[in-house]
């Protein structure tokens, strides 16, 4: 509804925490994952599971992420999600930034392939982890949400 939407100047937007960031980014289940491809950037939508800080994403042998991770033993990636209301335009997103490799150990494999569900048909028979460098993360809020209450 229109009238109900927000006027720009009313809204405001505040740094997250590390922690809080990392909280917020585990209770999503999507996001997309930023890497170089062909020395361009490329951007693919996947679902993830945070793993004690550790940003985890099943893939396909044969797809572009996977190919430019195994092409070297550790490639900086960047992970983004968010959860924004598209009408009132208030929410939070969250950027990961960090190395990403790909896993071999059986038993994180198995653990792996349990708690990340593929999100598409197909085969999903690889496991990258990326390991947190830089996080970032900041809400949206109504300017009016930081004013401290009246008593």
């Amino acid at each position: 509804m229109k009238g109900s939407r927000l006027d720009d100047s009313a809204r405001t937007m505040v740094n997250l925490s590390r922690a809080e960031s990392l909280r917020l980014l585990a209770g999503v289940p999507f996001g997309r994952v930023v890497f170089t491809r062909d020395a361009l950037p490329a951007i693919r939508p996947v679902n993830h599971y945070v793993d004690d800080g550790v940003v985890i994403v099943r893939t396909r042998l044969s797809s572009r992420l996977t190919s430019a991770v195994h092409a070297e033993s550790e490639v900086v990636v960047a992970y983004e999600a968010d959860d924004i209301d598209r009408e009132n335009r208030l929410g939070w997103s969250v950027v990961v930034t960090g190395i990403a490799r790909t896993v071999t150990d059986p038993e994180l494999i198995a653990r792996y392939d349990e708690l990340v569900r593929p999100w598409i048909d197909g085969v999903m028979d690889s496991i990258v982890a990326i390991e947190p460098t830089l996080v970032t993360g900041v809400r949206l809020l109504e300017r009016d949400a930081l004013a401290p209450e009246a008593d």
